[in-house]
């Protein structure tokens, strides 16, 4: 091995070292920790971050699939917004169609992991260098799903009220499944509004609708309202 090459391996060895070390800080026991670390890292990478942002806000993709992403339980919320639609594929007789089914589920997830990186890093060019307030932990016994609530303040303007709904898994990890912006629940909002595109024209055209939603620049939900 050359001395070039074994330097670069060191690097990539190096830099998954110090993911997985950021990783193990977060607690995923305990859903006010687990989004109080994971929501203080992201708040500060986009601090830190504003330069290359107010030139490229692209560059809060980035930021959301490093920082958030990992603890979304993604899947889950996709599940969701399909809704009954997933128990109609349970039912399906045919192999074939089964199995088509079933790889359009999939399909669909992916763009659904998309669509969630461009609307959460949307949200976040709301996000400057402003204080963060999180709720004071709750007793929740032995709930499976619970609402952590965060405020974003600045002096001389209206809190932005961000709200992060978490369940926890089979391994009692705690991971987000839907944020709420204003009181207005990104899951809730978009299972209304593809349902009846659901229904009455597939999954394959909602497939491709969000995958063109999530390819659209960068930008906070309430710009046009239909981001």
């Amino acid at each position: 091995m050359s001395k070039n090459h074994f330097f670069v391996v060191s690097i990539f060895i190096l830099s998954l070292l110090v993911s997985f070390a950021n990783a193990m800080q977060v607690d995923l026991k305990d859903p006010y920790k687990m989004v109080q670390q994971v929501a203080e890292n992201t708040f500060q990478r986009v601090a830190k971050d504003q330069n290359i942002i107010a030139k490229d806000k692209e560059h809060l993709r980035v930021i959301v699939e490093q920082e958030l992403l990992p603890y979304i339980d993604y899947k889950y919320a996709a599940y969701r917004v399909l809704g009954s639609y997933i128990q109609k594929v349970r039912t399906i007789k045919d192999k074939e169609e089964k199995k088509q089914a079933v790889q359009n589920i999939k399909a669909f997830i992916e763009v659904f992991k998309s669509y969630l990186v461009a609307t959460y890093a949307g949200v976040f060019t709301q996000y400057t260098d402003q204080k963060v307030e999180f709720e004071a932990p709750r007793a929740i016994g032995d709930a499976n799903v619970a609402t952590v609530k965060t405020r974003i303040i600045e002096a001389g303007k209206p809190d932005i009220k961000i709200d992060f709904k978490v369940r926890k898994n089979k391994k009692g990890e705690w991971r987000a499944f839907d944020m709420m912006a204003e009181g207005i629940s990104l899951l809730d909002a978009k299972q209304s509004e593809l349902h009846g595109i659901l229904r009455q024209q597939g999954i394959e055209h909602v497939i491709s609708l969000l995958e063109k939603k999530s390819q659209l620049p960068v930008q906070f939900r309430g710009d046009d309202g239909n981001a």
